[in-house]
This record gives C-alpha cells, structure tokens and sequence, in this order.
C-alpha cells in the first residue's frame, strides 16, 4: 500500500470516529444531570475497581520510557501510583457535586416589544484533545467532557499508549453501564501521528482542539491544525520576591512552588528578587538544600551565601520552561522592573508576588498580564482541581473564550433563546 493511501485510509478512519463522536454527542447534549453524575460515579467506582490493571499498563509504559532515555521529568508525568489513582476517582466524584453548567442561564431580558431574552451555556459538541505522557489527563478530559454533555476525542501519545488503553476501556464500559454512549469518549491513538494530524484537519466534525503539553506540541498543533484551537500554554512561572516579603513565607512558598511536582506547567522556573529584601540568603540555601540548581544573574551570583553553587543564566534560562528542579533566578530594583522582566519572558500562564505591601500588590496585579496572578501564595494553585473546578481540560493562556484554568464552563459555548407571540420586525 503506497504511502498516500495510507494516509486516507487514516484520515477515513479518524474521520468516522468523529462522525461517532457527533452523534454520541447529540445524546450527550440531552443528557440530565443525574444522568452524568451516575456516569461520572460508575467511572470513578469502575478506576477503583481495576486500578491493578491500569498500574500494570503503566508499568510497562514507564519501563519503555527508561529504556528510551525519557527525562526524569516526562517519566513523573507518566507515573500513576495507588494515591494518584485514587486521585482521579476522587477528582471524578468531586465533578459530579458540581452543578451542571449547561443551561446555565447567562443572562436575558425582555424586550419593549414583548420579545424574552435569554443566553444560555450550551455544550460545544465534539471535543478533540491533543497531549503527552500524562494519563491522568485522559481521565480529567473525558470526566470534564462528559459533565458539560460533550463528546470527546483524544490523543494522548505513544509514551502512555498501554495506560491510556486500559483507561479508554474502563471509560467506555463504565458510560454503556450507565447508559449513556461509549462513543462519547474515543481515542485516535492508534493512528499514531498521521492520526494526530487528520484530527486537526477534521473541520466540521471536531468543533474545538485543545493541545496540552509543551512548547513543541503547542505549536505544532497551533501550526497545522484548521480546526478551531484553545491555545493550552507550557508556564514559564515567575515569582517576585518584594523587599517588604518575609523569610518564612518566602522559603515556604518557594520550596512549594518549584519542588512540590517540578515537572508540571504551574511550578515556578524564574525567581525575581528585590535588591532591598532581606530573604534572599535564606531563599537560596533553602532551595539548594532541596536539590534546586540555580541559574543567576551577575547580581545574585555576587550575593551568593558561601559555599552555594550555581551557574550564570543567560536568555536562554530567562524563557524556558525547565520543568524539572532548575531555577533561573535574578535581582531586579523595583515593581516596575520585575513587570518588565515578567512581560518580557512570561508565557502569561501565572506569576506571584510575595510581599507585606499592599499597594505593591495591587500594582503588581494591575499590571501584570497573564491568565492567573498570585498574591502570598504558591503558584501552584493555578490548577482547575485546586481552584473548585473539580479538574481541569489545561491552563488556558489566550484570551479569547476561556483562560486560566479550563472547567466545566469553559467547555461550553452559549447560545440565544429568543420566544415571542407573532412579532415582526418593522
């Protein structure tokens, strides 16, 4: 078979999963709450149930990434344990506490003409996903999709491939026990990437994309596909150390912040520190001591506690996303001097400041432009499960219909009801 045929007998098949998608979505859309919530429950109960099984399949994920080389940081991203298990199933059942976002009234009136009014949230229909290495996401996605009444593709890449397969199963069983469709979450992954690639050109079958993953997935997706797009962005996180901040806060929230989970998107990768702030020397030594590799300007180097080890940064430390236990880290005079740094580098994912001052926090916030600003607090609580969305699809980092963190609502779009008794328009 030549390679051309290949790829239309890919793009055939990922063409009728969609079309599948479609119609389960059709179903999905009328779907009651008590109705998604009993899926949402079977769901959780049924990862519960078959948990060895899914430990298994990841076990044998995760020894094929060693045996690739993979980073440490994509191989904890692939990981899934008893907790984290039982993580998922509890993300599950919080979902299904949640109220129902479709119908959800958003506003409306009554015209002087007699005509009433009302936007409404409706679902979007068919949602496609495109991610790597992490199969809790295949889990989050669908129980988000299922909630707000949408179908849902995925793609979840070949690092997961067995993990993400026994959990497909269990999803698909556990929707057609509650009677609802198992085509309401379907996958493409063993297309491969030609797969990846059809879905992104399947306009009119998928109404929105979602890409979660690092800068190269990103762009990729953004790059190629002609299906509509929800750009999900990698974090190149800043927090600002203010020089009214404390010691004990600092240290704390930092040590939180870069090596609770380094490999995800709302850990920290830059530390901006004020000139006057007394914390810096405990700040270092405690993050050294944690295993953080700091990466310093001229500045911070020169004021390095003794016997602290750490290499000069350059452009390159200031925009990338290590996503491992690495910090770039430098000293700036001024708020004003920490937001120019901050809208220089910044992928507009989250920032923080640290500080006792309350105008410097409010200017901060004015002034900084990304789609979720911390005061006194660890970044990573930029995260859909911690701010009460019950999970989240990513950390929306644009600005046109969702941003921030991607819940229930943001899976839906709205839509006009418009009712009258014979009026025409003069």
């Amino acid at each position: 078979m030549t390679e051309l045929a290949v790829e239309q007998n890919v793009t055939e098949a990922v063409y009728a999963i969609a079309d599948r998608a479609r119609t389960a979505s059709r179903r999905m859309a009328h779907a009651n709450r008590s109705w998604k919530d009993r899926a949402l429950l079977a769901i959780a109960a049924a990862l519960g149930e078959h948990r060895g099984r899914v430990l298994a399949a990841n076990a044998l994920d995760l020894a094929r990434g060693r045996g690739d080389g993979t980073s440490a940081a994509m191989l904890d991203r692939l990981t899934l344990t008893e907790d984290r298990m039982a993580g998922l199933s509890q993300a599950l059942e919080n979902l299904a506490s949640l109220p129902d976002p479709v119908g959800n009234v958003v506003r409306g009136q009554t015209l002087p003409n007699g005509l009433r009014m009302r936007q409404v949230n409706v679902p979007l229909g068919v949602v496609a996903a495109i991610y790597e290495a992490r199969p809790n996401v295949t889990v989050d996605i669908a129980g988000l999709a299922l909630k707000s009444g949408n179908a849902v593709i995925l793609r979840g890449g070949s690092a997961a491939a067995k993990t993400n397969e026994a959990l497909l199963g269990i999803l698909r069983d556990a929707l057609e026990e509650s009677g609802l469709p198992a085509d309401a979450v379907q996958s493409v992954d063993r297309y491969g990437r030609e797969g990846a690639d059809a879905l992104m050109r399947a306009r009119g079958r998928v109404d929105v994309l979602i890409p979660r993953g690092g800068r190269d997935l990103i762009q990729s997706v953004l790059n190629n596909a002609s299906v509509p797009v929800i750009e999900t962005g990698e974090g190149n996180v800043h927090i600002f150390i203010d020089k009214s901040a404390s010691a004990k806060m600092s240290v704390d929230i930092l040590l939180n912040a870069k090596t609770q989970r380094p490999s995800v998107c709302n850990t920290v990768e830059t530390l901006l520190v004020h000139s006057e702030a007394t914390v810096l020397p405990e700040v270092l030594t405690a993050l050294s001591a944690a295993g953080v590799r700091l990466h310093v300007d001229e500045r911070i180097m020169a004021a390095l506690p003794a016997g602290l080890k750490a290499v000069r940064a350059d452009d390159e430390d200031w925009g990338r996303e290590y996503m491992d236990l690495d910090l770039a880290v430098a000293m700036v005079d001024s708020v004003d001097q920490a937001v120019s740094h901050i809208r220089r580098w910044s992928t507009g994912h989250t920032e923080a400041i640290l500080t006792n001052d309350l105008a410097n926090a409010e200017r901060f916030i004015a002034e900084v432009d990304s789609a979720a600003v911390i005061v006194n607090a660890s970044t990573r609580f930029t995260d859909g499960g911690e701010m009460g969305l019950g999970a989240e699809v990513g950390i929306s980092t644009q600005k046109l219909h969702a941003r921030g963190p991607m819940g229930l609502t943001e899976l839906t779009t709205t839509k006009w009801i418009v009712q009258g008794e014979g009026q025409v328009r003069s």
